[in-house]
């Protein structure tokens, strides 16, 4: 393929811009969200403020932020994780969309409630146990409070607060956390929601919660103001889990989604080369995008180029080499952008040297990084 001097087929590939309502970004690189624990008393402060500045004034083409707490009582983990409610943590967001936009970014805050990964009696600024549809963790066992209809309610009244708050901040979107084995994720998967109401049961029983938050927010926020939605397959500590174990199944849990409001799926996988199902290439994005028309996001390990650890010091990812499997997926369309997540933590001008093709020049990742924000 014919390249441009000082850009080459990295540039041109990811350098594309990209719009959906009323956003516009001038590439397809994603900074993706990454909790932090720099937020005291969940509120971020200038040097959060700071931290996705320079991702942004680096080229990043769109910047969602680490997850942040919905005004509901058991929502959160930690009293260090930022929430999106109260003056004072608004201010400070606010802060954050102001320093991105200065910058010349854009960003999205992704909204996030827990469910029962949370400890019983843990922070944020708030005590209660933890909540789930049917008050079971992620192994099965009981943990915390099933949710009654009335508590879903207040829980999806939150998402929607949560929502108006971010576009009367001057935010350009925002995501809705539905991966990796947290509140809503809990709700599609059969494991964790073994309810016999209409929010449990079937498929399409276990989605209607999904679909309600999608549509309240959807509902407080501007036609054009894009709402995400992650998702995933695995949960944490649950590598193996699967939604869908056919594009059928995949297709039943989107397509209502996307029916209620989502504008992009963001498909959060730890590898993105891998086929998601038998008899296609297509990785999990790829599908979405195809099963429902929405744009989508790859993510998963998108710029490492070694084996990083988990918590127990085990390998988690297997080594990447180079870029140009990606490359090739997104000129074909797979999917339309492309977040990179620990890449980014380890050089905050990762985007600006892919687009200039320079990536051999990138600093690489290293866990203690999580420590700092670099």
């Amino acid at each position: 393929m014919t390249t441009t001097a000082g850009i080459g087929r990295t540039g041109q590939v990811l350098g594309r811009p990209f719009s959906v309502g009323d956003l516009t970004v001038p590439n397809r690189i994603v900074m993706a969200p990454l909790t932090r624990y720099f937020s005291p008393d969940g509120v971020p402060d200038d040097d959060v403020a700071q931290y996705y500045a320079r991702r942004a004034a680096a080229e990043v083409g769109l910047i969602i932020t680490e997850g942040t707490l919905v005004d509901h009582p058991s929502s959160g983990t930690s009293d260090r994780v930022p929430r999106f409610w109260g003056e004072e943590a608004l201010a400070g967001w606010c802060g954050v969309a102001s320093a991105v936009h200065q910058a010349g970014g854009k960003i999205i805050p992704q909204l996030w409630h827990v469910g029962t990964t949370r400890t019983d009696g843990a922070g944020p600024i708030r005590t209660a146990p933890p909540v789930g549809p049917s008050g079971l963790a992620l192994d099965g066992l009981p943990n915390g409070v099933a949710l009654s209809t009335a508590d879903i309610d207040d829980v999806i009244g939150s998402f929607a607060r949560a929502a108006a708050a971010a576009q009367e901040l001057g935010f350009d979107g925002l995501e809705l956390h539905g991966a990796h084995g947290y509140l809503v994720d809990q709700f599609l998967w059969k494991r964790t929601n073994q309810r016999t109401d209409s929010y449990g049961g079937d498929l399409a029983s276990r989605v209607r919660f999904a679909t309600e938050v999608v549509a309240a927010v959807r509902a407080s926020v501007t036609p054009g103001f894009p709402v995400f939605f992650r998702l995933s397959q695995w949960k944490s500590g649950q590598f193996d889990a699967r939604l869908a174990d056919t594009p059928t199944e995949l297709e039943a849990i989107l397509s209502p989604l996307a029916e209620a409001g989502v504008d992009v799926f963001h498909a959060s996988t730890r590898r993105y080369w891998l086929p998601e199902f038998e008899g296609s290439d297509l990785n999990l994005a790829g599908w979405a995008r195809k099963l429902t028309g929405r744009a989508s996001v790859t993510v998963g390990s998108v710029g490492l180029d070694k084996e990083f650890a988990g918590p127990d010091g085990r390998p988690t990812h297997s080594a990447v080499t180079g870029i140009n499997g990606l490359l090739d997926r997104a000129e074909r369309d797979e999917f339309d952008l492309v977040a990179v997540g620990r890449a980014l933590i380890a050089d905050p001008e990762w985007a600006r040297k892919a687009l200039t093709g320079r990536l051999a020049d990138a600093e690489p990742y290293d866990a203690s990084l999580l420590e700092t924000l670099r």
